[in-house]
């Protein structure tokens, strides 16, 4: 199926998009001031450098457009060794250039699941909230759940750690200590 519009309007429609500043992540970002979250912007020390950072509770948070990241697209190989990829209902794969937008999903899609990782083992928390969750529909709910995880993580993170002695180790103690020469 070829492209509506000519090569200059799509690159021109392409170079519009942002990576920073996108209403979904102005959405998270407002809410989370409001709340009394305080953060940082995409920072540049982190492995993917995060939309949101929040240090307090020593988590990242990703805003993610649905179409840019892949989000709930079924990706299988066929036979031949060729990637199949279909649509889901928020990301709508494109029906030109069909190989490049692909390669391109499932590059965004390793990216952001390398990044996570090694966040994890520097011990950062990673969020990630879809563009599609952030819809007037689920917005609250969303952000809710949000600041929930967020408090969550900052009571898990400053509990004291408890160390159960197994019942038989602790009378072995108790009897090293009763059977010693001082009182």
């Amino acid at each position: 199926m070829p492209d509506i519009l000519t090569s200059q309007q799509r690159h021109a429609n392409m170079a519009a998009i942002h990576s920073r500043d996108t209403k979904p992540e102005m959405v998270v970002r407002r809410y989370l001031w409001a709340h009394g979250f305080r953060y940082r912007l995409n920072h540049p020390r982190l492995p993917g450098k995060p939309d949101v950072v929040l240090r307090k509770y020593k988590t990242c948070i990703f805003v993610n457009g649905c179409f840019w990241h892949g989000h709930h697209v079924a990706i299988s190989q066929i036979d031949n060794g060729e990637l199949n990829m279909e649509s889901s209902e928020c990301c709508k794969i494109p029906k030109t250039n069909i190989d490049f937008w692909k390669e391109k999903i499932l590059r965004n899609k390793e990216r952001d699941q390398r990044v996570q990782q090694q966040l994890a083992s520097m011990g950062w928390h990673s969020i990630t909230i879809w563009e599609c969750d952030l819809k007037p529909a689920k917005r609250r709910s969303t952000l809710e759940s949000l600041a929930y995880t967020l408090n969550k993580i900052f009571l898990q993170d400053r509990m004291p750690k408890r160390y159960d002695i197994p019942e038989e180790s602790s009378l072995l103690v108790a009897e090293e200590f009763h059977d010693s020469p001082f009182p």
